[in-house]
């Protein structure tokens, strides 16, 4: 009888120990000496309520560690040029790998930025065309939108004995359109709005931004010798106004130094028109809509390319028809194409767009420019170039992925974090959807609360650890909002008639008022054109969208609701001066840092760096300022508190201000009770800021309030608090819809609105409307099935 020898497990090489990432002693922001450990190659989930410090841990703290040292690799001159970071308030981190940041920052600050120039599909056509294409008009650069034509000659010396100079012409192919420089757009200036003619330059006739007279800008135009500055500009003969508004780029000496004079049209062009408009401060873009309107370019209809990179085809279609197909429709056409010549290319491309469709963004096109996604869509356009990453080993860091996202596409979206990580990645979320938390390997629960009640870690685990663990998410993991006995009766109805907005296909509908009425369906399905396009504008309609906050880095939730006001004059009151001094904006500012509480120092092509003031400490106030004090507290002490305990000392006591209590009810209402009243508008996040928008309309006298996914970025314990704020506005007389994805919303709604079946030209009509009740029994769309799923019909 033959024995068997078990052979010994070979021991594990050292290399394969470091299979944590270990952080101890974590300090940033509000987390309180908080000790972890992840597991690599997994996936981990970070959650807790808003406010408990799972942004701080992940984002602050691991991430910002890795890409402070991945920069100090770098030679001395090349860190020249990046932003100075500093350390994490962290004792320990070890075992980091390269992150790898998909969050939810807009895309694009660039006008000329497109899905298709942000991800490689672009490139990947543009190479495809440059070989198939025919006729064939040049390399791949001719089908680039932001690549221009250019010819010319030079001189070459070459040595043939004595040495020879030889004049030689180049030429470069770009596919840009030479009438709109590859902008698809075209803009007519309003010249009544750059200058006063009845004024001279001496005496601001320029109304620009920034052109104050005897600024610069004015001076390069006073002292250019073209025309005089104390002339009226009503009186310039026609060359001088030509000068004055369209002359070419030409060199001059003003006061001294040698300066670039050109026309003002080409100069405002240049400066305003040819930037995007989102990423513009508020004044400067309310400028721009002033003084120009943008039509189609004529010669190029929108496409920004030229007539020669148009004219090529492959398979009967153009790159700019490629461009402005839906991308499900030209990943159809890529499949379809045959070519063994490029067939690598092909498989590329073809992956590339099947990365869009799975990851629910078939419904865009290539040429939709980057500026004009959602945040959601932003993030998920990112996550298309990490996919066919060669990277393996990679900590990918997420924030809340499943942002706008109907329960059908979350699926799809957790199929996609499981691949990442099954690549040999640390895959780290921010979330708050049981959906995704139920994939984890490990998670990390934070808490117990927001703000200083929060900070520690509650539970690390397994996921059947987190649901008997007692903590607040643990307990509500398994929550699920049943369908509502009675549903309320409307009390008329806002009639909508052949909309057609976007992909809408003709559709009419009534929207009931006097009731929660919530509009759903898949991302691209047409709910936010439906709602924002076709509701009457103007007085009644309160509508608070996805749209960010804008606001400069002094604007914070005390300014932005007016809650500043009250306060300040309940300062006053109290110490017999002026509101002013209570004001970091105004007399009471520090004169070091102007009231900014912070030093920002301008490093020109370099990352400009922010310090805290020494002299102020970061409180933004005067020390005078600082000596008056209003229910014991001073004014910094004051915007330093968390709205919850702002709400408790302005409701009664010494401290009793009425009008700056309700709006701090308002802000907890809405679940913003964790955020300081004096925390900068820059630092919130994108649901906390629709929030803080939400309790700012809610003091409107508006009948009819419109919510675009109000849910984002709100725990499971929160959305009740939500669905109880509905209810009160709805039982207040007012008519609320909402825009949704949450199956709480849908199924604590009186009627519900569902648009599909699909996304883009596959959406865009109407495919259920009736009670939540019905939806479910109904089971007709994927909406119902989903809803009936969640409440367990």
């Amino acid at each position: 009888m033959a024995t068997r020898k078990d052979t010994p497990a070979p021991e594990q090489h050292a290399a394969d120990s470091h299979d944590l990432i270990r952080v101890h002693g974590a300090r940033e922001n509000n987390l309180r000496n908080v000790d972890v450990e992840i597991p690599k190659r997994r996936l981990t989930v970070f959650t807790g309520v808003s406010g408990s410090g799972k942004s701080s841990l992940v984002f602050d703290t691991i991430a910002a560690e890795s890409q402070r040292m991945i920069n100090e690799t770098y030679s001395t001159f090349v860190q020249g040029f990046m932003p100075t970071l500093a350390r994490p308030d962290v004792d320990v981190l070890e075992g980091l790998t390269t992150a790898i940041i998909v969050d939810q920052e807009r895309m694009g600050a660039n006008a000329r930025s497109t899905v298709g120039t942000a991800t490689d599909a672009n490139a990947l056509l543009r190479i495809l065309f440059s070989r198939l294409g025919e006729p064939h008009v040049g390399p791949p650069n001719a089908f680039s939108f932001n690549v221009a034509s250019a010819q010319g000659t030079g001189a070459v010396t070459v040595d043939r004995g004595a040495g020879e100079t030889v004049k030689v012409a180049f030429t470069s192919t770009g596919g840009m359109c030479p009438r709109c420089e590859g902008m698809g757009s075209i803009s007519d200036i309003d010249l009544s709005e750059l200058y006063d003619e009845t004024k001279s330059l001496s005496e601001g006739a320029i109304t620009i931004p920034g052109y104050k007279a005897g600024g610069w800008m004015v001076r390069l135009y006073a002292e250019s010798g073209f025309f005089d500055p104390d002339k009226p500009i009503g009186k310039f003969t026609d060359k001088e106004l030509h000068d004055f508004l369209h002359h070419e780029q030409t060199k001059l000496k003003v006061s001294g130094m040698n300066v670039t004079y050109e026309g003002l049209v080409p100069r405002v062009q240049k400066s305003f028109l040819s930037k995007d408009r989102e990423s513009m401060q508020p004044h400067i873009r309310a400028f721009v809509d002033r003084i120009a309107t943008f039509t189609a370019c004529p010669e190029c209809e929108g496409t920004r390319l030229s007539a020669a990179a148009r004219s090529s085809k492959v398979a009967g279609i153009s790159i700019a028809d490629a461009c402005a197909m839906q991308i499900n429709d030209l990943a159809e056409w890529a499949r379809a194409l045959d070519e063994p010549s490029v067939a690598p290319l092909l498989k590329t491309l073809r992956e590339t767009l099947d990365s869009f469709v799975e990851i629910g963004l078939g419904y865009l096109s290539l040429d939709r420019p980057s500026g004009t996604l959602s945040g959601g869509e932003a993030q998920r356009t990112k996550m298309i170039r990490h996919l066919g990453s060669s990277l393996t080993d990679t900590t990918y860091v997420f924030d809340e992925p499943t942002t706008g996202l109907h329960p059908h596409d979350i699926r799809r979206m957790n199929d996609l974090l499981l691949r990442l990580r099954d690549k040999g990645n640390t895959v780290m979320v921010v979330e708050h959807k049981s959906e995704v938390i139920s994939i984890a390997d490990h998670i990390v629960d934070l808490g117990p609360g927001a703000g200083t009640a929060g900070g520690t870690v509650c539970f690390e685990g397994t996921v059947d650890g987190l649901r008997a663990a007692g903590t607040v998410t643990g307990r509500h993991l398994d929550d699920r909002a049943g369908l509502k006995d009675t549903v309320r009766k409307a009390t008329g109805a806002l009639e909508i008639r052949g909309a057609s907005t976007h992909n809408l296909q003709n559709v009419d509908v009534d929207i009931p008022l006097g009731v929660l009425c919530v509009v759903t369906g898949v991302a691209g399905s047409g709910k936010s054109s439906l709602v924002h396009s076709s509701l009457p504008a103007g007085a009644g309609v309160v509508s608070v969208d996805q749209g960010a906050i804008r606001g400069s880095r002094r604007s914070n939730p005390a300014t932005y609701t007016g809650l500043l006001d009250p306060i300040r004059k309940a300062f006053a009151n109290a110490n017999g001066v002026k509101p002013a001094l209570f004001s970091a904006n105004s007399e009471g500012a520090c004169p070091a840092c102007k009231g900014a509480g912070v030093i920002y120092t301008d490093l020109g092509i370099m990352a400009g760096v922010s310090t805290t003031c020494e002299e102020c400490d970061g409180k933004r106030f005067q020390a005078s300022v600082l000596d008056y004090r209003f229910g014991g507290r001073d004014i910094s002490e004051v915007l330093a508190m968390p709205v919850a305990e702002a709400e408790e000392f302005f409701a009664q006591g010494e401290a009793r201000t009425p009008a700056a209590h309700r709006i701090l009810r308002r802000l907890t209402d809405v679940g913003l009770g964790y955020v300081s009243i004096g925390q900068p508008l820059t630092t919130l996040s994108g649901g906390e800021r629709q929030r803080l928008k939400l309790a700012t309309h809610m003091g409107d006298k508006g009948g009819i309030y419109v919510l675009d996914e109000p849910t984002t970025g709100l725990h499971l314990a929160d959305v009740e608090q939500l669905l109880g704020l509905l209810d009160r506005l709805v039982d207040g007389g007012k008519s609320v819809i909402v825009i949704e994805h949450h199956q709480a919303v849908m199924a604590h709604a009186d009627w519900i609105v569902d648009l599909g079946p699909g996304a883009g030209h596959d959406g865009g009509r109407v495919v259920f409307e009736g009670t939540p009740a019905d939806l479910v029994a109904d089971r007709s769309t994927l909406t119902g099935e989903h809803l009936a799923e969640y409440v367990g019909a």
